[in-house]
């Protein structure tokens, strides 16, 4: 699992960007709705930030902050660490392991695609693809 590339491990259709100007609450009630903890914060087809339920609970409520004025430009993640689609995903889990995190942004030729997580690892999808994928190997090596 871990050879395996970002790209085949992202997750790109819901993938949540936002703008920088986005509140909170709406960032929140986004996020909510498509089920992620983490969102890009994107400005131009530039990633500029990455917001997750961590900085809104740190940032937000535990400094007392209104979510419904404060953006999310003000207490995201600014310039976060990023990976290529063309890294291995162990490199990626690597990197959010030491560096404390779970999230991170997927960027190719500087334009965000979408986002990888370390919860990616335990997801049955892709222990199923990982097994077919084995299975394949297999024949193709018997045959």
């Amino acid at each position: 699992m871990f050879d395996l590339l970002v790209k085949e491990v992202m997750k790109s259709k819901e993938a949540l960007s936002l703008s920088p100007e986005t509140t909170v609450s709406k960032a929140a009630e986004l996020m909510a709705k498509k089920k992620t903890g983490a969102a890009m914060v994107v400005d131009q087809e530039r990633l500029v930030g990455i917001f997750t339920e961590r900085d809104a609970l740190f940032r937000v409520i535990a400094r007392g902050l209104d979510a419904r004025t404060t953006r999310v430009a003000e207490v995201m993640t600014a310039e976060p660490r990023t990976v290529g689609p063309n890294m291995s995903y162990g490199y990626a889990l690597v990197m959010m392991q030491e560096n404390g995190f779970r999230h991170t942004p997927v960027v190719e030729n500087g334009k965000p695609i979408g986002i990888v997580s370390s919860r990616n690892a335990m997801d049955p999808e892709l222990e199923e693809f990982v097994s077919e994928a084995n299975r394949r190997e297999h024949i193709r090596i018997g045959h």
